[in-house]
């Protein structure tokens, strides 16, 4: 009789990616869908996640195994049997390092305008950034602690913004392995697809540019009918005013590649201070910053034309201008 040990059955998607540059292959949709889902049961071993991860990033994700992924995840979450109506999901996992995160006050014209904004991220994953979650308070925004006071807020003021950690505490833990890794890994990338409140639209930003097909393909097979993604400024959802934006969307089942020009000639000094607290004097009227500005009404108009509220750039880009140049400047 053999005392040789029984196989893991996770050990079944290492042997796929890992078999050489011969013998390996990505993940299928439905290969990925039971990978992660043995993963946020804790089916899996600690080396065994840590070997996936990184033969995941070395390869780099398919459309296929993103979608897999993220079908596996949103089944995870407890999501109460309350609805709400969401108009748009905003994922910020990057962070800021170069710029302030401007698209804050873009999200602000938007409730401002009855757009329905559902944001959710994780902070303090990458030394040297400015998360979302640590720079609200400037903008008098409590951050949700559950899902339950997400809904709440968006009932109350069309805007919440939610950790990671407090609806998918085990996608949380992965994603704050990178300073133990020292490489990003396809959680990164998979929770800016994640909607989880099922937003009827969805932007997301991404740094490398490659990735923006990727991300279109999966919302694709996802099913999400209206979703839009950009290389952001520092991998935020944000439009840089100084550069061209390719926007790559998904509208009605059809794949979409937009460019939006740069609106500036000449390109910015970047700041040397990061204060968060130029967010709200910006908002306020308190300081003049043409950048800024720019890159708030420029984002907005991308969110603009995705949600159906222009037709064009430059409807949208005049509905923008018109959000920024009547906000409630007293209102934060």
């Amino acid at each position: 009789m053999s005392n040789q040990p029984t196989e893991h059955p996770f050990a079944e998607f290492i042997k796929i990616l890992g078999k050489g540059k011969k013998g390996s292959r990505p993940l299928t949709q439905d290969e990925a869908y039971r990978a992660m889902t043995m993963i946020l049961a804790d089916q899996v071993e600690p080396i065994q996640l840590g070997a996936f991860l990184m033969l995941m990033r070395v390869k780099e994700e398919t459309a296929e195994e993103l979608a897999g992924f993220v079908q596996a995840a949103r089944e995870s979450f407890k999501i109460p049997a309350q609805s709400v109506k969401v108009d748009l999901d905003w994922s910020s996992y990057a962070g800021k390092r170069r710029h302030l995160p401007w698209f804050l006050l873009s999200t602000l014209l938007l409730t401002e305008n009855d757009t329905r904004v559902f944001m959710h991220g994780a902070g303090g994953h990458t030394e040297g950034r400015v998360y979302t979650q640590h720079v609200l308070k400037y903008l008098n925004i409590q951050a949700a602690s559950s899902i339950e006071q997400s809904i709440k807020q968006i009932n109350e003021t069309n805007f919440s913004y939610l950790s990671l950690e407090y609806f998918c505490p085990k996608l949380y833990d992965m994603i704050n392995l990178r300073p133990v890794m020292g490489l990003r890994s396809p959680v990164h990338t998979l929770v800016r697809l994640l909607n989880p409140l099922n937003a009827s639209h969805a932007i997301q930003g991404i740094f490398h540019p490659s990735y923006r097909q990727v991300h279109q393909k999966a919302a694709l097979l996802l099913n999400q009918s209206s979703m839009a993604v950009l290389k952001g400024e520092g991998g935020e959802t944000e439009r840089n005013p100084d550069m061209d934006c390719l926007v790559q969307s998904v509208r009605n089942e059809e794949l979409v590649d937009e460019q939006w020009p740069a609106l500036f000639k000449r390109r910015h000094v970047k700041s040397e201070n990061l204060d968060p607290q130029q967010l709200a004097d910006l908002w306020q009227g308190k300081i003049n910053d043409e950048f800024a500005e720019a890159t708030v009404i420029g984002t907005t108009a991308v969110a603009l034309k995705l949600i159906g509220k222009a037709e064009s750039q430059e409807k949208a880009h005049e509905l923008a201008t018109q959000y920024w140049l009547n906000r409630s400047a007293i209102s934060i």
